[in-house]
C-alpha cells in the first residue's frame, strides 16, 4: 500500500463527525497538532468542530439556557482554516485550565450525579452537536478528564450514545508517561536556553549570579533540559529533594524541601567558583521546588481548577536570590549581584522546533488513524522510535483507584540525570583543586 493510501479495511467508518478540545497550558507545535489532525477528517469527507477555549463552555452546557453557537464556542473548519497553519504561534481554538471532573477521586464518583454534573454537561454537549468522538489535547490533567469522561460512559445505559474519546499527550514539562518526548517540549528549552545564554554572558560581565526559575511543576525534565543547553552551573528540581535537601514532612508524608539547605548549596556553590577566579554564574530551579516547601509557607498561595499552586505568583527564583545574597554576605561579609527572574511563559507560545512540528503533525494524524483505521476508544497516541504510531490504553497511564495519573520522573542515576551532573560546575573538584589540574567552568 502506497503512503497516504486509504487501507482496504476501516474500522471506524461509523465517525463522521469529531471534536477537538485543546486544554491546559499553551505549548509549541500546538497548531500543527490541531491542523494535521483536522486535515486528516477533511480529507476523509468527516466533519471536525473545534471547541474554543478548552472545557470552559463544554462544562457549562445546556441546551436551553446555555446553548452553543458556532463561532462563538467552536468553529466548523474547513480546508481554508488550516492552510499554513502548521508553524504558526499560539492555538487556534484557545484553551483554558476548565476542569469538568472537579470532585471526582475514585470510581464510585462516577456514579453520583452532583459530581458528574459537569461531566454530564460534556457528554450532553458532544451528544446534541452529534460528535462522535473527542480528540482531547492537553497535559496529564486533560489526560485524567478524558479519562473520566471515557469511563463515565460505561456508567449510561446501554442504548446511550457513545462518544470516543482519543487523547494527545501536551506538556512542554515533558513529564509524561506513555511517551518519550512530548510535543513543545524542545522549542521551550531551546527558547530558555537561549535566554540563559544570554543571562550567563550578563553574568560575566558584571561579575553577578542569576538564579533562574523554570516552569516544570511535578519533574526535573525542562529545567535539567535548560540548564544543559543553557551551561548553567547548577541544576535542581523536584527529583533532587532527597538527603541534605530533604526535612520530614509534619503530617508524615513525601519529604519537604530545606530552604536551609538550599540557600547552603548555592552558596557554597559561589564561594567553590571563587577559589578558582570565578565570580559569576547561573543556577536554574525548577518552580516545582515551591510545591515541596513545608506547608506553613505555601498555604496563602491561591490554587487553580485542578489543585495546584499559582507558582507565577510565588517567584521562586526571586526568594531564592535575595536569601542567598543575604547568606553570601553573611558568610564572607561581601555583598555579592544576585538576581532571581523566572523563564517560561516567554516559551509556551515561540515558533515551534522543527521537531516539535514533526511530532506534533504526526500525532495528530495519529488520532485520525486511531479512529478511523483502528476504532479505538479511550487510547492515548503516542511514539516511538522513527515517530512510529503507537496507541496507549488509558488504563495503563491511570490508576485505576484514585482515577490519577502518574507523573515520569527523572531517575536519580539515570543516563540523563548524570548528564546533567557532569556538565555542571563540580564544587567537589574545587575545593580540592590544584595548580595545573584541568579548569573547571
Amino acid at each position: 500500500m502506497t503512503a497516504g493510501a486509504r487501507p482496504a479495511s476501516r474500522k471506524g467508518d461509523h465517525i463522521k463527525r469529531v471534536a477537538l478540545v485543546f486544554s491546559g497550558g499553551p505549548a509549541p507545535a500546538a497548531n500543527a497538532v490541531i491542523s494535521s489532525a483536522a486535515i486528516s477528517f477533511l480529507d476523509d469527507d468527516r466533519e471536525v468542530v473545534g471547541f474554543f477555549h478548552g472545557y470552559s463552555n463544554l462544562q457549562d452546557y445546556h441546551p436551553v439556557s446555555h446553548r452553543l453557537l458556532p463561532d462563538e464556542h467552536y468553529r466548523i473548519f474547513e480546508h481554508k482554516d488550516l492552510s499554513g497553519l502548521r508553524n504558526t504561534r499560539g492555538i487556534v481554538i484557545g484553551t483554558a485550565r476548565a476542569n469538568p471532573g472537579k470532585g471526582i477521586e475514585k470510581p464510585t464518583d462516577l456514579d453520583d450525579p452532583a459530581k458528574t454534573q459537569r461531566l454530564r454537561n460534556v457528554y450532553n454537549a458532544l451528544v446534541d452537536l452529534e460528535i462522535d468522538a473527542l480528540i482531547s489535547i492537553g497535559g496529564d490533567d486533560t489526560l485524567k478528564t478524558a479519562n473520566f469522561l471515557y469511563e463515565y460512559q460505561k456508567h449510561l445505559p446501554k442504548d446511550a450514545r457513545r462518544v470516543q474519546v482519543i487523547h494527545l499527550p501536551k506538556t512542554i514539562d515533558n513529564d509524561y508517561r506513555g511517551i518519550d518526548f512530548t510535543f513543545g517540549f524542545f522549542t521551550a528549552v531551546d527558547v530558555m536556553a537561549k535566554e540563559l545564554q544570554n543571562l550567563r554572558a550578563d553574568a560575566m560581565s558584571t561579575g553577578s549570579y542569576f538564579i533562574v526559575e523554570t516552569m516544570g511543576r511535578k519533574a526535573g525534565w525542562l529545567s535539567y533540559g535548560v540548564a544543559i543547553a543553557g551551561e548553567a552551573n547548577l541544576v535542581l528540581a523536584v527529583e533532587d529533594v532527597r538527603g541534605a535537601l530533604a526535612i520530614p514532612d509534619e503530617k508524615g508524608g513525601e519529604p519537604r524541601l530545606s530552604m536551609d539547605a538550599l540557600i547552603d548549596r548555592i552558596v557554597d556553590l559561589i564561594q567553590a567558583r571563587e577559589k578558582r577566579g570565578k565570580h559569576y554564574g547561573t543556577v536554574v530551579l525548577a518552580e516545582g521546588l515551591a510545591e515541596m516547601l513545608p506547608e506553613q509557607a505555601i498555604s496563602d498561595v491561591p490554587r487553580d481548577e485542578h489543585g495546584h499552586l499559582s507558582l507565577g505568583r510565588m517567584d521562586l527564583g526571586k526568594w531564592v536570590a535575595s536569601l542567598v545574597s543575604k547568606r553570601y554576605e553573611e558568610r564572607s561579609s561581601r555583598k555579592k549581584k544576585i538576581t532571581g527572574l523566572q523563564l517560561g511563559y516567554e516559551s509556551r507560545c515561540a515558533p515551534p522546533h522543527a521537531f516539535d512540528v514533526m511530532l506534533g503533525s504526526q500525532l495528530g494524524i495519529g488520532a485520525y488513524r486511531a479512529l478511523v483505521e483502528e476504532n479505538l476508544d479511550g487510547h492515548l497516541v503516542s511514539v516511538e522510535g522513527q515517530l512510529d504510531l503507537v496507541y496507549v490504553p488509558f488504563k495503563e497511564l491511570v490508576n485505576p483507584v484514585t482515577l490519577k495519573t502518574e507523573v515520569r520522573f527523572i531517575k536519580n542515576g539515570s543516563d540523563y540525570h548524570r548528564l546533567a551532573r557532569f556538565l555542571e560546575t563540580r564544587t567537589d573538584r574545587i575545593l580540592d583543586w590544584q595548580p595545573g589540574r584541568r579548569q573547571e567552568r
